[in-house]
């Protein structure tokens, strides 16, 4: 297993009226952040706050594209960018959720105390596959074909990258001491945007090059 320690590159915030940051996600120009009543997007490169939309925010928050995908208590919202409309809405499995992520035409939700990652179709909520893990779940990402996720346990976190047949852990990036991770998105290059929790803030953390000799994983619709 690969490890090493997060060299983080940025610091957005902390944001005006902003408590908590929870989700995370990166349309290709704005980084999204959910903060309980609203989501806000901000410019990567100077931290400017770009678009605010009231809706409900409470957890993950992921891009498929074209929509915002955003957790909410025990629901799952879709979610017109432009206008901040909300266009549909699905169940959480279980009831609640931590991480949202998109890849390969579904939905990937982390299960936060339960340390489950679940595949959902995106139009019913039915969970297609479940993921076992050792550490409660945060953000979840896909990037390369390669699944992270996020870890939050007291004052530790990690940026953990699983096998996404098994979840055994592959890699490991250790945060610095009291810096949480409760979201986590990835460029698709070589950036991780980490949501900070009660910090108020989001990390750009890089990600590491990926070795030579790494395995290359199954599609996320596999």
């Amino acid at each position: 297993m690969r490890q090493s320690r997060a060299e983080i590159l940025h610091e957005y915030g902390p944001f005006p009226s902003t408590d908590q940051v929870n989700g995370v996600t990166f349309n290709g120009r704005d980084i999204w952040f959910a903060s309980g009543d609203k989501l806000n997007a901000i410019d990567p490169t100077s931290g400017v706050t770009t678009r605010t939309l009231d809706v409900a925010a409470h957890a993950g928050t992921a891009f498929d594209g074209q929509h915002l995908f955003q957790l909410a208590a025990d629901r799952i919202q879709k979610i017109d960018p432009a206008t901040g409309r909300i266009l549909a809405t699905i169940p959480a499995p279980y009831g609640d959720g931590s991480g949202l992520a998109w890849a390969e035409g579904t939905l990937w939700m982390g299960h936060y105390r339960d340390r489950k990652i679940h595949q959902i179709d995106p139009e019913t909520g039915a969970v297609l596959r479940t993921i076992l893990s050792n550490r409660f779940v945060t953000g979840v990402t896909w990037v390369d074909q390669e699944l992270w996720h996020g870890t939050w346990e007291g004052d530790e976190s990690e940026l953990r990258r699983v096998d996404p047949l098994t979840g055994d852990v592959l890699e490991t990036i250790e945060m610095p001491p009291g810096v949480c991770v409760s979201g986590l998105e990835s460029d698709g290059a070589d950036r991780f945007f980490c949501g900070g929790g009660p910090s108020g803030k989001v990390r750009a953390v890089r990600r590491p090059r990926r070795a030579a000799t790494a395995d290359v994983k199954p599609d996320a619709s596999s």
